[in-house]
């Protein structure tokens, strides 16, 4: 087996040199083969060159410059330049610890394509003081509602960021992303369902960061992609 892990970054010089140990770390314990990619997005920080130092302790480490601006170029640049019979992404936050994999890996024996973080099925948890604002907490319900309805019926929570993708999956899905902003994950998961690829949702410990990059204007502006993202299905954007 042969895991990618893609980390998208944007100014993250105080959270990517933690997350970068806590992964490293972890992977160099397995008997699989692996590589990080860290997708640097127009970080004006000291991100990039705090990357590099970590390159001389984990060779398995590279770095990619993804110059458009969004976290779904960031993500879709990553994937697909990477080589990983399984591709993984994750933020760099480490709000889903990379051990979560485990729980994740034997769906794909059962014949599924994509297996997704959730923390809206049974069995996730919250970790202690690690829950996120009661405003977007109601926010994300009431946004799923939304999604569900009219982007991807039957998943509780598209917009954690910690997904599995085979290479397969991971070429014929991101391609064809046509929404770059907060409502990508959305999209991602549209464009699987459309392409009839097998969606799994397992629960995992969320661990959010109080210094989130997710303010109160990305949730409307979900709403509006998702809307975007049912005309495409309506449309047959994504089957072309």
């Amino acid at each position: 087996m042969y895991l990618s892990v893609v980390i998208p970054a944007y100014n993250e010089e105080k959270r990517i040199g933690k997350t970068l140990e806590s992964t490293g770390e972890y992977l160099k314990r397995q008997n699989f083969d692996w590589e990080i990619v860290v997708v640097n997005n127009n970080s004006n920080d000291k991100t990039v060159s705090i990357v590099q130092d970590y390159m001389q302790s984990i060779p398995q480490l590279r770095l990619i410059n993804e110059p458009r601006k969004g976290k779904g170029y960031a993500v879709a640049r990553g994937m697909l330049d990477t080589v990983g019979e399984f591709r993984l992404f994750t933020d760099a936050d480490n709000s889903t610890t990379i051990d979560h994999m485990e729980n994740m890996m034997p769906y794909f024996n059962q014949g599924f394509e994509v297996v997704i973080g959730s923390i809206a099925v049974k069995g996730a948890k919250i970790a202690h003081k690690g829950g996120e604002p009661l405003w977007r907490t109601i926010f994300g319900k009431l946004g799923n509602k939304w999604i569900q309805i009219f982007a991807v019926w039957g998943i509780s929570d598209t917009q954690r960021g910690f997904k599995i993708f085979t290479a397969k999956a991971t070429k014929n899905i991101f391609p064809k992303l046509t929404i770059f902003g907060w409502g990508f994950d959305v999209e991602v998961l549209a464009i699987a369902r459309t392409l009839k690829y097998r969606i799994k949702e397992v629960p995992i410990t969320w661990n959010n960061d109080p210094f989130s990059k997710v303010s109160v204007w990305a949730y409307p502006q979900v709403l509006m992609q998702t809307f975007i993202v049912f005309l495409n299905r309506l449309f047959g954007t994504y089957k072309n």
